[in-house]
């Protein structure tokens, strides 16, 4: 049945909802066919009732479809992100399917684990060694305000921010619930002596990070973060909080209890809401990272009660606008050598992902969290003490 608004927007015409937009863009100062950076081009008038009709799913689509462009991409979204343009199309039926999914089905689920490996890590290395560093890091770097500091040194910056607070020692084991290509391993285990098991669902990622692990002390499995067994003196995550949900928050916590020795550290880095959500943006789920789901902090520390205690809470999300502007320049200047295998469509669709993503950090829609937590009992880390 569908609500009131969704019948007002089925009896616009496409000039009406484009005036019904115009309005709402000007609220973020964006003009539809102004000649500043930030305005908006629309190519095709359908896709005024598209948008209000779909919401961000529709947006998403029709930008790839080329039905609008935006000369300064991620200065217009981030414009519309700091004036909440979302609120006045978040009731629409792919939202409304899209929510009631997230909260019947359990879309993290073991038998779902492999698909985002599937259909976003294994695009293709070549893909992702254009774009990112050579560590192949693809999570925020930290830009520490060093001046001139490259992606590269942010990225190092971050994964030694990251060993310091976790006070690795060497001959310590450590787990890491997500690997990717392996950059953290391999900087933990040349660096500071560690020996690292590391967990990641992409073939891709594990086959690049075998070839290079160089005789380090390093164990790469293509298996699924619940799975891990044993017991280590650090747990670390590297973005996969990203991709637990809701459901399974607690049993992520669980694990982490399980496998932590008597005065172990555990360490989480991940993207956050600034309120608690069941569910990831529709466009985003379709085509990018299939049922993801950024926790909030409210919740991440819900699902510890009882077991764990939240020793610091550090945000770097100002780094990840950084970190996906300078993405975004390495893939557009690689795309000429990536053209013929991944088609214009993929060039549209990877620089509205970018974009959309620099946007929402910059206008701090979205956080970076690294929390470090000990049990109940624990001596708080001597990297954290004041």
């Amino acid at each position: 049945m569908r609500s009131s608004a969704q019948k007002i927007i089925a009896a616009l015409s496409d000039r009406n909802a484009g005036e019904l937009l115009g309005e709402l863009l000007a609220k973020a100062d964006v003009t539809i066919g102004g000649d500043r950076p930030w305005d908006v081009i629309v190519h095709d008038e359908r896709l005024y009732s598209r948008i209000l009709r779909e919401g961000t799913l529709g947006l998403g689509e029709a930008y790839v479809e080329g039905w609008w462009d935006s000369p300064a991409l991620d200065q217009m979204l981030h414009k519309v992100a700091l004036a909440r343009l979302d609120a006045a199309l978040r009731e629409n039926w792919v939202l409304i399917v899209h929510a009631l999914k997230a909260r019947l089905f359990n879309l993290q689920a073991v038998t779902r684990a492999f698909e985002v490996g599937q259909k976003h890590y294994d695009l293709g290395n070549d893909l992702y060694e254009a774009m990112l560093d050579p560590l192949m890091v693809y999570t925020c770097a930290y830009y520490d305000g060093t001046p001139g500091q490259t992606l590269a040194e942010a990225q190092r910056a971050k994964l030694d921010l990251v060993c310091r607070k976790l006070a690795l020692e060497p001959g310590m084991k450590v787990l890491e619930l997500g690997c990717g290509w392996g950059g953290f391993a391999r900087h933990a285990a040349e660096k500071y002596g560690v020996h690292v098991t590391g967990y990641t669902v992409s073939k891709e990622q594990v086959a690049w990070a075998k070839q290079r692990a160089n005789g380090l002390p390093i164990d790469f499995r293509l298996e699924d973060y619940r799975n891990a067994t044993g017991t280590y003196d650090r747990v670390v995550s590297i973005g996969l909080m990203e991709h637990v949900g809701p459901k399974n928050y607690r049993g992520y916590m669980e694990l982490v209890d399980r496998c932590l020795a008597p005065g172990g550290i555990g360490f989480v880095h991940t993207i956050a809401t600034n309120y608690a959500s069941g569910q990831m943006d529709p466009w985003v789920d379709k085509y990018i990272f299939p049922n993801a789901v950024t926790p909030s902090l409210a919740q991440m520390n819900a699902a510890m009660a009882g077991l764990l205690v939240i020793e610091d809470v550090h945000n770097i999300g100002e780094s990840y606008d950084h970190t996906l502007m300078a993405w975004w320049k390495n893939f557009d200047a690689a795309w000429p050598s990536l053209r013929a295998k991944y088609g214009e469509p993929f060039y549209r669709m990877w620089k509205y992902y970018l974009l959309t993503s620099a946007a929402l950090f910059r206008a701090r829609y979205l956080q970076l969290f690294q929390i470090v937590m000990t049990r109940p009992g624990t001596p708080q880390p001597r990297t954290l003490r004041r």
